[in-house]
């Protein structure tokens, strides 16, 4: 199935002389719990069982046969290093496995060419083959696949810092694949990022305006030491922002939870922040924590009806679903989508009762008051139908009721992109690791001052 990162979403200049509100106190509850450690476990083996043994690519899902997903690769790689911090693979069989994978995408063919290509100045498309490495489904050369997958291979350049020749290899190919992605080029002479390219057809003519999971992606290309983007970029990024209350809360609004999500995996906010968000008096951290509190406050309410809703079963972001179609349960007659960005904002809502735990288990390190009690209520109401091998399965509707389904639809995937989220941001609750390694990275620092982030561990 066909998936891409780019979701159409209402846009609207910021709103000017919004007072900020205190935010209400999030439920007393235990800043660590023993079910983390289980669940992070199961989630990193998706990626050290699931990643081909001579490319080293991650699948797209699993078990569904599917292509690779550059922005699974980049949480593949982060996610190595965290399974030697958890004692999984020791340090040195992770530093073959991510040497084996960068090197395999440093020497894949780059050309304008519509086939017999991984990509094109630096980006990578967004599907390729799992053993060829070259483009798949006929899909596009994808800006922000190629931005998380540097943000994993960066990630592993300041990790691996022994002085080994295989852990030098890894900073070199790191370091290689970072400068060879043309960002300029890819602002086709617009003012932001284009979203993607074709062969076929150039390029995609919407660029990455905030607020969403690419913020990362300009931090990357402003902090490029051979094709960087100029300073207004950033400014271009945050000139759509919609700040506005919802469910009793302002913040920058975006309606799936892994725009809020994405690029904190590797980014540290807390105590940083860019212009606009100086004049707001909150950083991004808080921003995400507010969207995730918005998101548990929406499922308590329940507008839609939605059975299984709760203070303790809530989450809505891009996911699988049951599939696309209507028809009557209950009093009411439904519409049910497949892969889609699900989510509930002020400018936008789309719920179809698609719950995906990776929406709670991404924002632990925001809110964990809240969203440990509803990984732990998920797996307690779904045992095996929900929790499994690899942790999660990426989806369940309990409001799809069929006759084939007389419990609700319970996936059969776990999706590389949103089991990631999950094993990082436990790591990130449990010591800050992903945020501490990146920290030490020049390139990820000078992005982040030539966006015009100040203050915190910034001014260290």
């Amino acid at each position: 199935m066909r998936r891409s990162f780019v979701f159409a979403i209402l846009l609207a200049a910021p709103l000017a002389g919004c007072a900020v509100k205190t935010p209400p106190t999030l439920p007393d509850a235990p800043q660590w719990d023993p079910f983390l450690d289980s669940l992070q476990i199961r989630t990193l083996q998706y990626f050290l069982q699931t990643a081909d043994t001579l490319t080293g690519l991650s699948p797209d899902r699993w078990p569904s046969p599917s292509p690779s997903s550059m922005a699974a690769v980049g949480f593949e790689l982060t996610a190595t290093p965290i399974a030697v911090e958890r004692g999984l693979i020791p340090r040195a069989d992770a530093a073959q496995r991510v040497r084996k994978t960068l090197r395999f995408l440093w020497n894949l063919p780059q050309s304008d060419r519509p086939g017999g290509s991984s990509g094109y100045r630096g980006f990578f498309y967004h599907f390729v083959d799992m053993q060829s490495g070259l483009r798949a489904w006929n899909c596009e050369l994808s800006t922000i696949d190629t931005g998380l997958l540097i943000a994993g291979a960066l990630f592993c350049q300041s990790y691996f810092d022994s002085d080994t020749p295989v852990e030098g290899d890894i900073r070199a190919f790191a370091d290689s694949l970072y400068r060879r992605v043309d960002w300029t080029w890819a602002m086709d002479g617009s003012p932001g990022i284009r979203l993607g390219w074709y062969p076929e057809k150039g390029f995609i003519e919407d660029t990455w305006t905030g607020y969403d999971e690419s913020m990362i992606l300009y931090v990357l290309a402003l902090g490029s030491p051979t094709f960087a983007a100029p300073e207004q970029g950033w400014e271009h990024y945050t000139s759509t922002y919609v700040w506005a209350e919802y469910q009793g809360l302002e913040f920058v609004s975006f309606g799936p939870l892994f725009g809020h999500q994405y690029s904190h995996c590797w980014l540290d906010f807390r105590g940083i922040r860019d212009s606009y968000m100086s004049t707001r008096g909150i950083d991004y951290f808080e921003n995400s924590r507010r969207a995730t509190m918005s998101q548990r406050s929406y499922a308590e309410a329940n507008p839609g009806g939605f059975a299984g809703y709760s203070d303790s079963t809530w989450g809505l972001t891009a996911c699988d679903g049951p599939r696309d179609t209507v028809f009557r349960v209950g009093d009411r007659v439904r519409r049910f989508q497949s892969y889609a960005a699900r989510g509930a904002s002020v400018d936008w809502v789309n719920d179809d009762g698609t719950v995906a735990p990776t929406a709670a288990g991404g924002s632990v390190a925001f809110a964990p008051g809240i969203c440990i009690p509803a990984l732990k209520a998920m797996r307690s109401r779904h045992g095996d139908r929900l929790y499994r091998e690899f942790g999660f399965a990426d989806a369940y509707n309990e409001t799809f009721v069929t006759p084939s389904t007389p419990e609700g639809w319970f996936d059969q995937d776990h999706i590389g992109i949103d089991q990631g989220p999950i094993a990082l941001m436990i790591e990130n609750l449990r010591n800050g690791f992903v945020w501490e390694t990146m920290k030490k990275n020049p390139y990820v620092v000078r992005g982040l001052r030539r966006a015009g982030f100040t203050g915190g561990w910034l001014s260290q």
